[in-house]
């Protein structure tokens, strides 16, 4: 039977405390819809709504841990500025095209790419926390942060698990930044893919708003406390966080996408 506009409350509740969960770990590593996620589906909400009402709610989270990082000059928005308008693309598109896409493949591969993201953070030589210098501005890094936000901007709308991994991984690699200023970028960017992806999605009629605002405060209030844990902690927190919550991402994925084959 699927949920009514009122849900009960002794289900509302725990979608609030698996939102809080979602968010602390989310503004950490990424991955706070692998939780949110299944948690819908399993509350009887179709698909469509599922994904348009964990837009609203992961909206929330990570405006609060952008804000964070931004407060604590762990994001520079001037610097970025090519990577949020074409991340702010990317997800329009994705969202809008998404019903017209085959994603059996993709599906498939995910798990590999994301555990592939787990293996180079493990091995990767990480950064030092007080290095938080940016790389120079110039005519290759402006055409890196267009290419980069708007391919994952647009599987961010299309899909959505692992795009905070991709972003962390791919920032690391780009720009040479550590962890907790991959952190800062990666929270912002999910925050603009989150935001416009929900624009598209409301335009659809595809979000359950009572559901969407309760399980986006409690995420907010999850959020705030993973990032000042991350940034109190630095590398050696989010390090580890990052690969375990990447590689249950992958897992989740395979079982998810082999399991019937």
């Amino acid at each position: 039977m699927l949920i009514e506009l009122l849900p009960p409350t002794d289900l509302l509740l725990i979608l609030c405390a698996v939102a809080f969960i979602a968010g602390y770990i989310d503004a950490i590593a990424g991955g706070g819809g692998l939780l949110t996620v299944p948690a819908l589906l399993t509350a009887g909400l179709p698909p469509h709504l599922v994904l348009g009402t964990n837009k609203l709610a992961a909206t929330f989270g990570s405006l609060t841990a952008s804000l964070t990082y931004y407060r604590k000059r762990l994001f520079n928005p001037r610097y970025w500025r090519r990577s949020l308008g074409y991340t702010a693309i990317g997800a329009l598109l994705g969202t809008l095209v998404v019903d017209q896409l085959s994603t059996s493949l993709l599906e498939k591969l995910l798990p590999i790419l994301i555990l592939l993201a787990a293996i180079y953070t493990l091995f990767n030589r990480i950064q030092p926390d007080d290095r938080l210098q940016l790389p120079a501005q110039n005519s290759k890094l402006f055409w890196q942060q267009r290419l980069q936000g708007l391919t994952l901007g647009f599987y961010d709308g299309v899909a959505g698990p692992g795009t905070g991994a991709f972003w962390m991984v791919s920032s690391m690699a780009m720009y040479k930044i550590n962890l907790l200023l991959t952190s800062g970028v990666a929270r912002t960017m999910n925050f603009i893919s989150n935001g416009f992806s929900l624009v598209a999605f409301m335009a659809l009629g595809h979000v359950n708003y009572v559901l969407g605002i309760a399980m986006g405060l409690c995420l907010m209030l999850g959020a705030f406390l993973g990032a000042h844990s991350a940034i109190r902690f630095g590398s050696k927190f989010i390090r580890p966080v990052f690969i375990s919550v990447v590689i249950a991402i992958a897992l989740r994925l395979a079982w998810q996408a082999w399991s019937n084959t």
